[in-house]
This record gives C-alpha cells, structure tokens and sequence, in this order.
C-alpha cells in the first residue's frame, strides 16, 4: 500500500502531465505536425537543393547563382531567430498558439514558390530570401511546438521523428516531382530540336518552363499543409490561452518535491 504522503505528491504530478501532453504516435497533433513538416521543409529544402540549377535555367551569372546561395544561408538564420521571437512575443502578449505562426510562415513560403514558378527579372534573389526565411523559421517553431504540445518527457524521440519527415518530403517534392518534370520539359526541348540523347548524356533545361509546374505543385502541397496546420490551431487554443509556463513550473516543483520525499 502506498503512503498516503507519498500519494499527496504523486496524483498533483500526475494530473500534470496528463493535463496536455497526449500518449505518442497515435495523437493526431503530431501526424498534422509530420505532414505540415512535410509539405512546408519539403518544399523549402526541394528550392534551396535546385537552387543553382534553377539560376542557370533562367539565365543568371554564377556570380548571381553565388548570391543565391548566400540570401539563403544569411536568411535562413534570421528566420530561426525571428520566427522563435516574434512567436514568444505574440504568445504572451496575445496568448496566440505558435502553431498559428507555423501556418503564416507556410502561406509566406507558397509565395516564394509562386516567384519561382511564375518568373519575373529579379525574382530569384526576392525568392531565395522568402525561401531561406521560411526554411529556418519553420524549424524554430515545430521543435518548440514539439515540446510544449507534448512535454520534454519523450522530446528526443519527437525530435528525431519530426525531423525524419524533412528528408520524405524532399524525396517525394525533389526527387520524382520536380527532377521527373525537369526531365521531361528537357526532352521535350531536346526533341524540338532534332537532337536525340546519347547514352549518359546529362538533361538540361532552359527556360521558365523547366520549374514552373514543380514549383506550382509545391507552393499547393505548401498551402495544403497550412490549411492543415489551422487544425492544430484549433485544437491547440485552450491550451495556449491559459498560462502553459505555469504549468510547467508547477510540474517541475511537484518533481523537486517527489525528489526530497525520496532522499527521506
């Protein structure tokens, strides 16, 4: 039989834990989490990795190309910085669920696949900014949604989980949408011009044309995992409108309390 003091420290605890964070894998939070992951680093990470080809398909210097490269790096940064910011900031002030800002920062990226898709002079350098930005700033605020939706308990497991659904992303948006569509807008031009490819020869493309549809595809796979998203925010907005630091400062004064009844 347990000691009555000992239940007085454990139920408070208990009731904690189970106050929010839900039993693992089998919450539908973290499967609208792992698309959302999906669609939106899939679909950043599918830019930045055709980066380069992209800038010598629609005519830019390597110096350009360079640049690129450069606004994506520096961009990237800033949007882990800002994103995590602004998203604590809106969180006290106005008690809104951070899932919300992953949902703007998904409709901010489909913009940026739209300048790729849909090329003007100079659209590029406004992409790879859009591009870089909303690439690091969706990391910021999926871990930390991570920790506080489901607790530090299990973190390292939903870290590793959350992050496993960037490299299927990119294989389902890279690899057999947007390398398949460049080879065959390749062909195509290949066959305009009476040339026939020899064995091993390698495909390039020229033109808008090369990227349009993948990118058209990726900025919809983009917004259809925003407007998945909303459903985290509605699911999420008890939770976030009550005081969730509290919580876990309480939660971890019951653990100091279990760990000094224990020395005992």
């Amino acid at each position: 039989m347990v000691p009555s003091s000992k239940l007085s420290l454990t139920r408070p605890r208990q009731k904690l834990i189970h106050l929010y964070h839900k039993p693992l894998l089998s919450h539908v939070d973290l499967l609208i989490l792992f698309y959302t992951v999906i669609s939106g680093v899939g679909g950043t990470l599918t830019a930045i990795d055709n980066l380069g080809q992209m800038g010598i398909s629609l005519g830019y210097s390597p110096r350009s190309i360079s640049t690129f490269v450069s606004l994506v790096s520096i961009w990237n940064y800033l949007g882990r910085v800002m994103a995590g910011l602004v998203s604590e900031l809106l969180l006290k002030k106005y008690k809104m669920p951070r899932p919300l800002m992953l949902t703007i920062i998904l409709l901010v990226a489909c913009i940026g696949h739209l300048l790729v898709a849909f090329h003007t002079p100079g659209g590029l350098y406004v992409a790879s900014v859009i591009i870089g930005f909303c690439f690091g700033a969706q990391w910021s605020v999926v871990f930390t949604t991570i920790s506080e939706i489901f607790g530090l308990k299990y973190y390292s497991t939903l870290y590793n989980f959350g992050s496993v659904a960037s490299p299927i992303g990119l294989y389902i948006l890279n690899v057999t949408v947007t390398g398949h569509l460049y080879d065959k807008e390749a062909r195509k031009q290949l066959a305009a011009l009476g040339l026939v490819r020899k064995a091993g020869q390698a495909l390039n493309c020229t033109g808008v044309h090369c990227f349009r549809l993948s990118f058209i595809i990726i900025a919809a796979v983009t917004l259809s995992g925003a407007l998945v998203s909303i459903i985290l925010v509605l699911r999420t907005r008890k939770f976030y409108k009550s005081d969730i630091y509290k919580k876990f400062q309480d939660e971890t004064k019951v653990e100091e309390k279990e760990l000094a009844f224990a020395r005992h």
